[in-house]
């Protein structure tokens, strides 16, 4: 099983302690890329794929462990576009 495949099971399961790190690694592996400026400056991101899909969240802080609903709503929309 490669690394990827493993951030996507781990994502699925919804754990409690899902970092910022993972979420970027994992995107990353889906092809999307993280845009910081603009708007989504700050600690808000924007991650856009080639396929036009936009996922914009706020970066966990002070810690880097993302909140449920954020990881539930990236599911959704990975699902939704068949890339898990």
């Amino acid at each position: 099983m490669t690394r990827k495949e493993k951030l996507i099971q781990r994502l699925k399961n919804k754990p409690k302690d899902f970092t910022w790190n993972e979420l970027t690694s994992l995107l990353t592996g889906l092809g999307f890329s993280e845009v910081k400026t603009g708007k989504t400056g700050g600690s808000r991101r924007r991650f856009i794929h080639p396929s036009n899909i936009v996922i914009i969240l706020h970066k966990p802080h002070p810690g880097s462990i993302l909140k449920r609903y954020q990881i539930e709503q990236i599911i959704e929309v990975l699902s939704g576009e068949e890339l898990i």
